[in-house]
């Protein structure tokens, strides 16, 4: 049994998830931190497309600045649908059957039950539609919304970590915690690594590849790096995660499963990057 010493605990701050209520209204951090990540992606990726220097080998960005705007409505529709109906398809049959006794718990995200990996195929749909119905290169294109996807990674698992939930194994490190409604036993804070590892680092990877090794000259290789690695860091960070969403006879988790898939497709756009050249010099 893990000896733990109570004066080495960080303590888990109370943060009310709901953060207004107004009558029958209430704004929760959880909506507000889908609602920052998607708008700081928008900025984030309007100045890449008008960085010119990022995109002298193509004569040009994929998009223009009103594109990306237009765009903003298409990839919200592409994570919320995608990232719930993720979830029930990929999680509630097996853990959660009573979203399927109760179909009105579908709608009910502003209480979590949110699926990376469905959003991630939303948005992978809004980028295609997006960049049919535009007429521009829809792998170029995907570079672009695959560089600020770390953005709202990072503002997620920042607002699970408020919710207090995904709370980690029990732990004896020094910067453990107890959350609210586990057995009071201190935890590893692995929203927080996820956080990390899934938004800042993976952030810092695909931002250096883009200015400093010109990865957009490549088209396919951003998407690649970050399939890759968000799969490698959400693999390694659900290590830590107190999961019962086991698989396999509990050697992994769902989620690890579903990262590892994203390999393949890591794989794919490696090759593709590789395999087409930029049109100009």
């Amino acid at each position: 049994m893990l000896q733990i010493l109570p004066a080495l605990l960080i303590p888990y701050p109370q943060i009310d998830p709901v953060l207004i209520e107004i009558g029958p209204f209430a704004l929760r951090w959880y909506a507000l931190a889908y609602v920052a990540g998607i708008l700081l992606g928008w900025w984030y990726a309007v100045r890449l497309v008008r960085s010119e220097r990022l995109w002298r080998a193509w004569g040009g960005p994929p998009a223009t600045p009103p594109q990306i705007d237009d765009f903003i409505l298409w990839a919200t529709l592409g994570i919320i649908l995608g990232g719930r109906l993720g979830y029930i398809f990929f999680y509630g049959l097996v853990y959660e059957p009573a979203l399927y006794a109760d179909p009105m718990q579908w709608v009910k995200i502003w209480e979590g039950g949110m699926s990376f990996h469905g959003g991630m195929i939303g948005v992978i749909v809004a980028v295609v539609a997006f960049a049919r119905a535009k007429g521009i290169d829809m792998v170029r294109f995907g570079d672009v919304v695959a560089s600020v996807v770390p953005i709202g990674l990072f503002t997620g698992r920042i607002a699970n970590f408020v919710n207090g939930e995904l709370w980690g194994k029990v732990t004896d490190v020094p910067w453990a915690m107890v959350f609210p409604g586990t057995d009071g036993m201190p935890r590893h804070p692995s929203q927080i690594y996820e956080a990390l590892l899934e938004g800042v680092v993976l952030f810092v990877i695909l931002r250096l590849m883009a200015t400093r090794l010109r990865a957009f000259d490549r088209p396919g290789a951003i998407v690649a790096a970050f399939l890759f690695f968000y799969g490698l860091f959400r693999i390694v960070g659900e290590i830590y995660r107190d999961s019962n969403q086991l698989i396999a006879g509990g050697a992994f988790s769902m989620g690890q499963a579903l990262s590892a898939a994203m390999w393949l497709g890591a794989a794919f756009f490696a090759w593709w990057a590789f395999a087409h050249r930029p049109k100009t010099a």
